[in-house]
């Protein structure tokens, strides 16, 4: 079992930036990739970036891309995602995953493939 916890959200105003942390606990040997994904009110859940941790592999959703920075400390066992130049429209509750395979396996960006979640952190930007 993995343990996730984000936190780092809070009320932004547009342009802002923001950073959230997300911390892993548990059987952390057997994941190989941390995500994070968003989902606003009366929205579906969104892939917003993915690394793996073996390399530092990234990926990013369009909507996201040059805005947003993923990153992990795998002695540590935390993610990051850095947001800047908030928009309204990034407004949502943010969560972590953990995706579990191989260390070369490929990044997903479905939230089926991610078997560890954590309860989520809210962004809210005001415009």
């Amino acid at each position: 079992q993995v343990q996730l916890a984000e936190y780092g959200g809070r009320l932004a105003q547009a342009g802002d930036s923001l950073r959230l942390y997300c911390r892993a606990s548990g059987h952390t040997g057997s994941v190989f990739a941390m995500g994070w994904f968003r989902q606003a009110p009366g929205k579906e859940r969104e892939f917003v970036s993915g690394v793996r941790k073996i390399d530092g592999t990234a990926e990013y959703a369009d909507s996201v891309k040059g805005r947003f920075t993923i990153s992990k400390d795998t002695v540590k066992d935390m993610a990051y995602l850095e947001m800047t130049a908030l928009r309204p429209e990034d407004t949502a509750l943010y969560y972590c995953a953990a995706d579990i395979g191989g260390p070369f396996d490929n990044l997903s960006r479905l939230s089926a493939d991610y078997a560890y979640w954590g309860q989520g952190t809210q962004v809210t930007v005001s415009s």
